[in-house]
């Protein structure tokens, strides 16, 4: 562990300067080579990772978190909310393509942005947030167990990786005082 203090900071984005979309790209095309790439198996390059961020922020139901080490991007995670027509699901939101980039990694940072995520929801009125992770993202997997995640479920071809299929891992939590859904 590091003898110096670092800073941290999870914030909400709503707009990323020149700055801050290159350290997300950078962080990014890291945490995809490393194997937590929100989806992607390979970088798909920067005019793409750029096009995908800009455009999730114009996506109504779709908040971009971003974590900070020492004021540079080092990650992010996405709060989804439910479309409006699926009002049977309205009080669940969904945490999806949470990373933190390989060199950022051991300060406390992914915790920190899940429980910011968590936060969002929450002030949101939402009840229940759910994921869902790769068999093969085990330090994510003892994170969302350790932050009080449920496993509910796995689906046995979850995703291709490098030809080879890999499970997935459904996970809920409940988000309100007593774990009651109003």
């Amino acid at each position: 562990m590091n003898e110096r203090t670092h800073e941290r900071v999870v914030e909400r984005a709503t707009t990323l300067d020149d700055d801050d979309m290159a350290a997300l790209c950078e962080a990014a095309d890291a945490a995809i080579i490393e194997g937590g790439g929100f989806g992607w198996v390979n970088p798909p390059g920067r005019s793409a990772l750029e096009r995908y961020f800009q455009g999730l922020m114009l996506v109504p139901e779709r908040e971009l978190y971003i974590a900070r080490l020492d004021g540079v991007v080092v990650g992010s995670a996405q709060l989804v909310r439910p479309p409006r027509n699926n009002e049977a699901q309205a009080f669940a939101a969904t945490l999806t393509h949470s990373f933190i980039a390989p060199f950022a990694r051991g300060h406390g940072l992914a915790r920190l942005l899940t429980l910011r995520v968590e936060e969002g929801a929450r002030a949101l009125g939402y009840h229940v947030i759910n994921l869902d992770v790769r068999e093969t993202q085990e330090a994510a997997i003892r994170l969302y167990e350790a932050l009080g995640y449920t496993r509910w479920g796995t689906h046995p071809v979850y995703a291709r990786i490098n030809g080879r299929t890999v499970r997935g891992f459904y996970f809920y939590k409940l988000l309100q005082p007593g774990g009651k859904i109003a």
